[in-house]
Order: C-alpha cells, then structure tokens, then sequence
C-alpha cells in the first residue's frame, strides 16, 4: 500500500512539474494593486535616431515631373514599393553616418531624426537649386523596421514591419506567436548602438514591460526566445503530453520486469 501511494505522489509530482503553468504563457499579467492606466517611457517618446546601416525612403516632388522621378523609390509600372527595391533603391547609411542623394551629393544623417533630416534636404535644395516656385515637397522615412527573431518562435527568421513605430509584441505576433515552451519572462533583445552592441532583457508577463525602453523595436533589432526547462527534460508540455509520456515509460518497465521473470 505505501509503495502505492508513493508510486501515485511520485507520478502526481511528475506530472504537474513537468507541464508548463498558465502563469508562465499569459502576456503583460498584473497583480491587483496595478491599475489600467496609459503608460509610456519619456525614453520610448523620444523619436528615432539614424543609425549606420540603416535605410531610408526619400519622396521629393515638384512641378517639374523630371525632377521628381530622380527621388522616387519605385518599380516604374506601379505604386509599389518592395524589400528588393528598397534595398537597392533606398539610401542606404554608409559607415560614416552619410547618404549619397541626387543633386546634393553627401548628406550628412547620422543621430538626426527623420523630420531633422527632412528640414535639411529642403533648405539646401531651396538654397543651391531650386526656388519657392518649385513647389517643393519632401517625405523622409524609415524604410520599414527590420528585425531578425529566432528560438521557440513559431516563424523564426527576419522580418519587416512597414511603420514608424512598433514593439516586441507586433514583432511576436508578425512571426506567429512564441512556441509554448518559449520563456516569455527573459525575452532577450540584442540591440545595436553606434558605440556596439548591448544585450536587454524584457518580461513579456508582466505589464510594467510596457514601461521598459526596448518594448519597442529599433532597426535591426535580433530577438531571441530561449526554451523553458520543461523542454529539455522532455516529459512533455502539457498534462496530457506528460502523462503519456510517463505511462509509456512504466509500461516499458513493466514489461522489462515481466520479460526477465520468465
């Protein structure tokens, strides 16, 4: 009777240590003293600043359509822009921060933000070749926010998010959701900075990750989901998994024991 009862604590201990709690699958939890109330860094405020390697969309027009079409990023036939076009059309960051456009040559971009960028493009185009007559019309973006994620994701790999903002959650949901053996409470961020590289750390269960400075995405941003324990100790994820697992493994057993007595 006491090996029985030992036999069911062990198995019962089995089962619910082996499987993968709610708790550790719910996104942005709280705890009953948090508040639903609109939360943003003065950090996540502050606008992008380019960075080398970055790629930017540059939109000038004018009444002189020949002019125009020199600045647009394009594939001729339609209004539609691609990755491929981007990259090869697009202005690319060189290495000591600058872009080579039409009629300008290098600018300088390097820690501006996109709207500084824009007002210096303009002013000197007004200044060294065209004039308020011109109508002059100049939209400078990002080209999309490139990420690269990887581990217990369900669609590892690099990805693009066309928009001026977005976060670890848009990049998650964009790659179809982490796996439910991904450890959402040590997202790790590996984050590039013009003195290098440095590595961040989120807890995606917890609400106050909106908080943080690396919720939201900065170009080339790698994303990495490292797998829970339970993973590795291969019992399985769930109750059902785990216990099937178990029963399989004592039925082997069993049947061992069974063989040998013969």
């Amino acid at each position: 009777m006491n090996k029985t009862l030992m036999v069911i604590v062990m198995f019962i201990v089995l089962v619910t240590s082996s499987c993968v709690p709610t708790k550790d699958l719910k996104y942005l939890q709280s705890n009953h003293e948090q508040k639903d109330t609109l939360v943003m860094s003065q950090l996540v405020k502050k606008p992008y600043r380019i960075q080398s390697n970055d790629i930017l969309v540059i939109n000038i027009k004018t009444i002189d359509a020949t002019l125009t079409e020199m600045f647009q990023v394009s594939d001729g036939n339609r209004n539609i822009v691609n990755e491929q076009i981007i990259y090869f059309e697009g202005f690319n960051v060189d290495d000591h921060g600058n872009i080579r456009i039409p009629i300008l040559g290098e600018v300088a971009v390097l820690g501006k933000t996109t709207e500084e960028i824009r007002l210096n493009i303009e002013k000197r185009l007004l200044e060294e070749y065209f004039n308020e007559e011109a109508e002059l019309f100049i939209t400078v973006k990002l080209a999309g926010i490139r990420y690269t994620i990887n581990g217990e994701i369900k669609s590892p790999g690099t990805n693009i998010i066309y928009n001026e903002r977005a976060t670890i959650m848009d990049a998650i949901s964009n790659s179809g959701d982490i796996l439910i053996t991904g450890d959402r409470k040590e997202v790790i961020i590996v984050r590039q900075y013009p003195h290098g590289v440095e590595m961040h750390t989120v807890n995606l269960l917890d609400r106050k990750a909106i908080e943080s400075p690396y919720y939201y995405l900065q170009p080339n941003d790698f994303i990495l989901i490292n797998p829970l324990k339970q993973k590795s100790w291969g019992t399985g994820t769930t109750g059902i998994q785990t216990m099937t697992t178990i029963i399989t493994a004592l039925s082997l057993v069993t049947s061992i024991i069974l063989l040998s007595r013969l």
